[in-house]
């Protein structure tokens, strides 16, 4: 029998923030999964598996504009928090595409805080 699907996928390519903002949604409750890299495993990307909210922190992650409308085939925007990154997309544009948009500065609680929103208590 397979494992349900996560709660939350969390995609962010540098380590230390992937591993704390990881370690603060399962304290909250959340069953997690996180990678460094696009596309996700297959696994979480098939009916039945997916995840029920998604993280994408822009920082460092190569080709963000591809990486989002891909996302969008995965799980709706609005399921979606997406973190800025100087020099990759403006605010603006991710929250028109239909992601929940969170600007840097910000901290693991704001992002949490965001997940929870979506998913409710």
């Amino acid at each position: 029998m397979r494992p349900p699907a996560p709660d939350v996928v969390v995609l962010d390519p540098a380590w230390p923030t992937r591993a704390l903002l990881r370690a603060q949604l399962i304290e909250e409750g959340y069953d997690v999964v996180a990678t460094d890299a696009w596309p996700i495993p297959r696994e979480y990307l098939r009916s039945g598996r997916r995840p029920r909210a998604f993280v994408v922190d822009l920082d460092g992650l190569p080709n963000p504009r591809n990486v989002l409308d891909e996302v969008c085939s995965v799980i709706a925007p609005n399921r979606v928090v997406v973190v800025t990154a100087i020099g990759t997309m403006e605010i603006d544009e991710i929250r028109e595409m239909g992601f929940r948009a969170i600007a840097r500065p910000t901290s693991v609680s704001d992002i949490v805080a965001a997940v929870a929103a979506i998913l409710g208590p």
